[in-house]
């Protein structure tokens, strides 16, 4: 479910509309995260919805898995054919030592996300 801010923005987040608009060639690249061994029952079963489209090669999924303290980060991506570029690009992203606006920009970017969305949601986040 979405918070009060995100509900407020001119345009509809991509959050848990990932399938349809890639499907769709809307989205190019789909990114979920958790613990490893923690993703919970209903986000597995989501992230099967991509595997069978995985297996239809309309998709490319990869896995990732890195150290966070006392457990494992598992980042679960999902790419169209032509978009595989950005799994590399997210992961070097993410372990970026450190995080600001510029960073927050590239993973709009990476995600789909259009310009003016960015920068709407940069101008409200960093003022």
């Amino acid at each position: 479910m979405l918070n009060a801010f995100l509900k407020s923005l001119p345009y509809t987040v991509y959050t848990n509309r990932e399938l349809g608009l890639m499907l769709s060639g809307e989205k190019p690249f789909a990114a979920f995260c958790d613990a490893k061994g923690q993703y919970p029952a209903l986000v597995m079963r989501y992230l099967r919805l991509f595997d069978r489209h995985v297996a239809c090669g309309h998709f490319v999924r990869r896995d990732h898995f890195e150290p966070a303290g006392p457990y494992e980060l598992h980042r679960i991506m999902f790419a169209l054919p032509s978009e595989v570029w950005r799994f590399d690009a997210y992961i070097d992203l993410w372990q970026s030592p450190r995080w600001g606006e510029e960073e927050e920009r590239r993973e709009g970017e990476l995600l789909g996300y259009a310009d003016w969305m960015n920068d709407h949601f940069l101008a409200i986040k960093f003022g």
